[in-house]
């Protein structure tokens, strides 16, 4: 199990050197992550992607439950009134609630893709200030250790916090 650490960096050399000093710690690339303004130059870092930086997960999940639960909902309308034969036709109930599940976290994932992180909303003030957010992902037994590297190596940037559980998926 990983949870993220929050940093506030500065600018693009503090956060290159961060990066290398994480890296060095054998922390891997895949789990830094770097947001920045849009017109920041992020050459060198590992920038989040759209998973971290947007609410798709979460939009996803929300459509997946909502979807699902009206897909039961067609579904029982559609079993209770057949319109091939005389009897209830159950298992249009599942195939409508598997699909009404699959729509509904499809559309909303297209949705969330392009609404911002509610995790992220209470950095937005510092990097439209041109400060840089990373997010390192670490195992547990190894947050005070990386906690500490990043204090008495980085004394310019701003510990942020701990998140207590990260996505699996991102």
């Amino acid at each position: 199990m990983r949870r993220r650490i929050y940093w506030l960096l500065p600018d693009l050399a503090s956060a290159r050197r961060t990066m290398n000093d994480l890296l060095l710690a054998r922390i891997a690339e895949q789990h830094i992550h770097f947001v920045a303004r849009e017109d920041a130059d992020m050459s060198g870092l590992h920038a989040a992607n759209v998973l971290q930086t947007s609410d798709v997960i979460r939009a996803a999940e929300m459509g997946l439950i909502i979807g699902g639960g009206v897909g039961v909902v067609a579904g029982v309308i559609a079993a209770m009134f057949p319109i091939v034969g005389d009897s209830p036709q159950w298992g249009v109930v599942a195939v409508l609630a598997v699909l009404g599940g699959l729509f509904g976290a499809w559309s909303s994932s297209m949705i969330g893709s392009s609404t911002p992180s509610s995790r992220l909303k209470r950095f937005q003030p510092a990097i439209e200030q041109g400060q840089i957010l990373l997010m390192v992902d670490i195992p547990r037994s190894r947050i005070e250790e990386i906690e500490t590297m990043l204090e008495a190596g980085h004394p310019e940037g701003h510990f942020e916090g701990v998140e207590p559980d990260i996505p699996a998926f991102p």
